[in-house]
């Protein structure tokens, strides 16, 4: 029997972290009730927190005032901004600054960065870009996703921007579990999230402290049973989950990701909904391989 982990407030971006889908109507208008039902329900089927206005939750398609107001949204219904942990990326420093204060004024616990992706920013304005944003005073988890941001925040240099003082934890996301090792050699104080659903058992293993989550939108309460006993390595529990939702999980790493889990979301009888374009509806042999597994899922108990 797996112990669960409890969940502690001088940590917060530990344990499970849900980025979470966003809730729209039929009109693409943003639906604020439902996304506060939404959080709770994650929060009460074992996840510890969220992530608000990550790519899942479609942040680079909303006006700053839905933007702001989503963050005001998932503190109150969490009812503890330290659970918070918002995505504050955005093209210049100065407004992922500003996103960085308005989390510090909702009282979130902690900001989710990815280095300037306008364009293949050099290491020197990657540390300028962490440092201006870890000035707002609120812990800046850093998010390595090469494959979309053509920036690699290697293990030397996010021991180099833990150095600095500018992050307190990376989301890897780059899916090469190897980095792992290398991360804790150059930066053992720097806690390792798992980024991407896929491989959430290997790093686990490699000694993550945390998941910033896709899946879990879908299935919380299993996905919260497959994180503790993985980070616990109880093999006997962990992988006949993990090869269980395998088929759902690798679609967190995929280009339709958004509408993937927003399509089990429905199967599961939550509410997942459209996407905002330039995000398209599923369809064809992609659309029913997410729905053949999200039913298996549904199928085995999984919830």
């Amino acid at each position: 029997m797996t112990t669960t982990t409890s969940w502690h407030g001088d940590r917060p971006w530990r344990g499970i972290m849900v980025a979470t889908a966003l809730p729209l109507r039929e009109d693409l208008s943003v639906d604020h009730d439902a996304y506060a039902e939404h959080v709770r329900h994650l929060l009460d089927n074992g996840c510890d927190g969220v992530v608000p206005n990550g790519s899942l939750g479609e942040y680079q398609t909303l006006t700053a005032d839905e933007r702001a107001r989503v963050v005001r949204t998932a503190v109150e219904a969490a009812g503890d901004g330290a659970r918070v942990m918002p995505g504050v990326a955005a093209y210049g420093s100065s407004e992922a600054r500003r996103w960085a204060d308005q989390a510090a004024e909702a009282g979130c616990g902690s900001v989710l960065l990815l280095p300037p992706n306008a364009y293949r920013a050099d290491e020197r304005a990657v540390r300028e870009h962490y440092a201006a944003v870890a000035a707002a005073g609120v812990p800046v988890v850093a998010y390595n996703n090469p494959i979309d941001t053509k920036t690699d925040l290697t293990p030397a240099l996010l021991a180099r921007l833990h150095a600095d003082g500018a992050i307190v934890a990376v989301k890897e996301f780059s899916g090469d579990v190897r980095r792992a090792y290398e991360i804790a050699e150059l930066a053992p104080e720097l806690d390792l999230l798992v980024g991407a659903d896929d491989v959430l058992l290997e790093l686990a293993l490699a000694g993550a402290v945390g998941w910033i989550a896709g899946y879990p939108n879908a299935f919380p309460a299993t996905c919260a049973e497959l994180y503790h006993a993985a980070v616990a390595g109880d093999l006997e529990t962990a992988l006949p989950l993990y090869r269980s939702l395998h088929p759902l999980l690798r679609w967190d790493s995929k280009t339709e990701f958004v509408q993937a889990i927003k399509l089990s979301m429905d199967i599961a009888g939550r509410h997942g909904g459209p996407t905002r374009p330039p995000r398209l509806p599923l369809g064809g042999e992609t659309e029913a391989a997410v729905r053949a597994a999200t039913e298996k899922a549904v199928a085995d108990g999984h919830r």
